[in-house]
C-alpha cells in the first residue's frame, strides 16, 4: 500500500499564499497587511530551511527597488511607467529558479519564492498594488534574513 506523502511546510505556505493572491478581485492591494506579515514570516523560514541564499533573492529585491525608484521619479506615480518592466521580472524569476533546480523532484530553493511572486505580479494592476507588492518582497527578504538566511 502506497502512502501519500504529507505536503511540506513549503508547499503549505506557498500554496496558501498563491491561493490567497489568486482569490483577489480588486488587485494585490487586497492582501491584508497582518496576514501578509504572517505569511511572509513563514515563507522566510521555509526559504532558509531550503538553503536559499540571500544573494539569490536580493537581486530580485534590487530589481523591484529600481522599479519603485522609476515610479517615484514620475510626477504622478503613473503605474504605466513600470507596468511592462514588472511583468518582465517573471522570466528573471524563472531563470533563477531553473538555475537552482536539482531535478524534476527537487525544484530547488527558489521555487516557493517564484511561485508566490509569479502569482503576485499577475495581481499588480495599480500603483497601490505595486506598493503592497514591494512590502511583500521586502518582508520575505527580511524574514529570510531574520531566520538565519546566509549571504553566500
Amino acid at each position: 500500500m502506497t502512502q501519500t506523502p504529507r505536503p511540506s511546510i513549503r508547499e503549505d505556505i506557498s500554496i496558501t499564499m498563491v491561493n490567497k493572491i489568486n482569490s483577489f478581485t480588486l488587485g494585490f492591494q487586497e492582501y491584508d497587511i497582518r496576514e501578509l506579515v504572517n505569511h511572509t514570516e513563514q515563507l522566510g523560514k521555509e526559504l532558509v530551511s531550503r538553503q536559499l541564499k540571500t544573494n539569490q533573492i536580493r537581486k530580485f529585491l534590487d530589481a523591484v527597488k529600481r522599479l519603485k525608484s522609476n515610479l517615484d521619479k514620475n510626477e504622478n506615480r503613473d503605474f504605466n511607467v513600470i507596468k511592462d518592466d514588472l511583468v518582465f521580472l517573471k522570466p528573471q524569476l524563472a531563470y533563477a529558479a531553473a538555475r537552482q533546480q536539482k531535478n524534476n523532484r527537487d525544484l530547488g530553493p527558489v521555487a516557493p519564492f517564484k511561485q508566490v511572486l509569479d502569482a503576485a505580479i499577475k495581481e499588480v494592476k495599480t500603483t497601490k498594488d505595486f506598493d503592497k507588492f514591494v512590502q511583500l518582497v521586502e518582508a520575505i527578504i527580511a524574514y529570510h534574513k531574520a531566520a538565519g538566511g546566509q549571504d553566500q
